[in-house]
């Protein structure tokens, strides 16, 4: 081929590119129900998870039974009244308090035995601690919360009558300054407002590409472009643009809401988050455009997609809960899906900065998907009719 003919060719398919891209553009912009689930729902998502949404313990309900009515007593467990995660409810029998703690009023019971003040004196004391374990991460948060409480104001007995604890094992007066990294608030919004980018680029990109693709292959629409010169390549590529846009209008949305509705510290490199996001928001939509062009059915590509990338991420991706804690087979296939790479990634570019080895690592990965996907997602787009 001359190089004119080759210049001519390049020129045919950018004015071909341009014009599907309007034309998808538009029809996007026409349709109330892509607009829904591309904007208003990842709103509706932000606000939810946001404010909604929370995996800490406060002031929760705990029975305090003070069965030694000395003052020694009421001193060791004052510390319960001096944290937000706590809310001492003061009982007079165990009877009373097992009964509100079956009813589900109170998530545990703080016991004082009648002997405390006199096994105080004697170093043996003890304080007992029962808590509803129907919820076992709750129940073990309640614990720690309640055992700092008590043991927080033992110290301060024990420093107050000279240090005699610390004395009686010759170590001399020691000091605990605990420290968060990465959260310093200490508060889960931190830990899931990330999150959000990636289930609104899951959303935005593999839902809704697959459910729009599927309805034109129903409608007919995609076979009436095979008759025209459009090559499949084009075609996807036109696909990709508008959704493209619409997922980062919904990264920005998250954006704005992690800086100014949930203060979410940005740590890492902002350029270096959008590059990631980018990246990942093209695997989305490939795995989107891969869903529709092999079941051609809404309905089916709806279902589809929502079992394959949007629960999968919700719920296999390190979003609510370690991957580290899962069963192996669980483990193995939350590393299959590549929002679970996504995830750690923009975790660690909002709260813990620029950790090369581990951008690196997983911005690769995410670039093998999307050209895996993409090349798999044009072998399957072919024209012509089944």
């Amino acid at each position: 081929m001359k190089p004119e003919d080759e210049s001519a060719t390049r020129s045919h398919a950018l004015v071909r590119l341009a014009a599907l891209t309007r034309k998808e553009t538009r029809q996007l912009l026409r349709d109330p129900s892509s607009l829904a689930i591309g904007i208003l729902l990842p709103i509706i998502l932000i606000l939810l998870f946001g404010y909604g949404l929370s995996l800490d313990v406060k002031n929760a309900p705990l029975a305090v039974v003070m069965e030694d009515a000395s003052p020694t007593a009421a001193q060791a467990v004052a510390g319960l009244s001096l944290t937000p995660y706590i809310s001492p409810v003061p009982l007079a029998s165990m009877h009373e308090a097992e009964a509100l703690l079956r009813q589900h009023k109170v998530d545990g019971i703080v016991r004082v035995p009648g002997d405390f003040a006199s096994r105080l004196a004697a170093g043996d004391a003890r304080i007992q601690i029962v808590v509803n374990g129907a919820d076992a991460n709750k129940a073990n948060t309640i614990l720690r919360y309640a055992g700092a409480a008590l043991g927080g104001n033992a110290q301060r007995q024990a420093d107050r009558a000279g240090g005699s604890l610390a004395a009686a094992d010759g170590i001399g007066s020691v000091s605990v300054e605990p420290r968060l990294w990465f959260n310093s608030a200490n508060t889960s919004t931190w830990y899931l407002v990330p999150g959000l980018v990636v289930l609104i680029m899951t959303l935005v990109g593999a839902f809704l590409t697959a459910l729009v693709m599927a309805r034109e292959w129903e409608r007919g629409t995609l076979e009436a472009l095979f008759v025209t010169p459009v090559r499949p390549a084009e075609i996807l590529i036109a696909k990709i643009i508008p959704y493209f846009g619409i997922g980062m209008a919904g990264l920005a949305l998250c954006l704005a809401a992690a800086r100014f509705l949930f203060e979410v510290p940005m740590v890492g490199s902002l350029l270096l988050l959008v590059f990631a996001s980018m990246l990942y928001l093209i695997v989305a939509v490939a795995i989107g455009l891969v869903i529709s062009s092999v079941t051609r059915n809404q309905f089916l590509a709806s279902q589809v997609a929502l079992l394959s990338s949007f629960l999968p991420s919700l719920l296999l991706s390190g979003f609510l809960f370690d991957l580290r804690n899962v069963p192996w087979l669980v483990n193995v296939i939350g590393h299959i899906l590549p929002a679970t790479y996504f995830m750690e990634l923009i975790r660690a570019l909002f709260l813990a900065g620029n950790i090369w080895p581990l951008v690196l690592k997983n911005c690769l990965v995410l670039i093998a998907y999307a050209v895996g996907l993409l090349t798999v997602a044009r072998l399957v787009t072919r024209k012509r009719l089944d």
